[in-house]
């Protein structure tokens, strides 16, 4: 299924769910597989950028803009986690508004890191004599970006929006 009928299939099935088992599905289906991702993705771009380092198409930086963008993801998410859920949870809307725009800013930096990702992979192409290991790397780097745009929709245009309107 394309990222856009993901995101409007996710529209769908979460605008009228609960906040709790919207926030338990982005727990779930978001932020434990976005750790999985990036701890499965580094070693993996390190591996490629240490054998194939001699070659001009070698996606040098790649491991250091995934590590980056583990730390500033796992932070992100730690904020929503500890902060922000529990207060939408507990009721309190309004002073839910100040951390949304502020999660709302990271989003939009974290859609930035996805140019930064794509930059540096050629769109998520690897060479036509790529090992398989830098095309596994390039496949994944892809999920996860989709997966990432499409857990800041289900917040932005899902969650937000409906704890905005209270």
């Amino acid at each position: 299924m394309s990222l856009e009928n993901r995101m409007k299939s996710a529209e769908e099935k979460w605008k009228d769910a609960s906040y709790s088992d919207t926030i338990s599905h982005i727990l779930s289906r978001f932020h434990q597989r976005h750790r999985e991702q990036l701890e499965e993705l580094i070693p993996l771009a390190e591996k490629v950028e240490e054998r194939h380092s001699n070659l001009t198409d070698c996606p040098k930086g790649l491991a250091n803009a995934l590590k980056n963008t583990y730390a500033d993801l796992s932070s992100h998410m730690m904020k929503e986690e500890q902060i922000l859920f529990p207060m939408i949870q507990a009721g309190n809307y309004m002073m839910a508004r100040m951390p949304i725009q502020v999660m709302e800013f990271e989003h939009d930096e974290h859609n930035a890191t996805i140019e930064v990702l794509r930059s540096l992979t050629n769109n998520m192409t690897p060479p036509p004599d790529a090992c398989c290991s830098w095309r596994n790397l390039y496949q994944g780097i892809q999920e996860f970006c989709d997966d990432l745009q499409e857990h800041i929709y289900t917040e932005n245009d899902i969650l937000f929006k409906k704890v905005l309107s209270e």
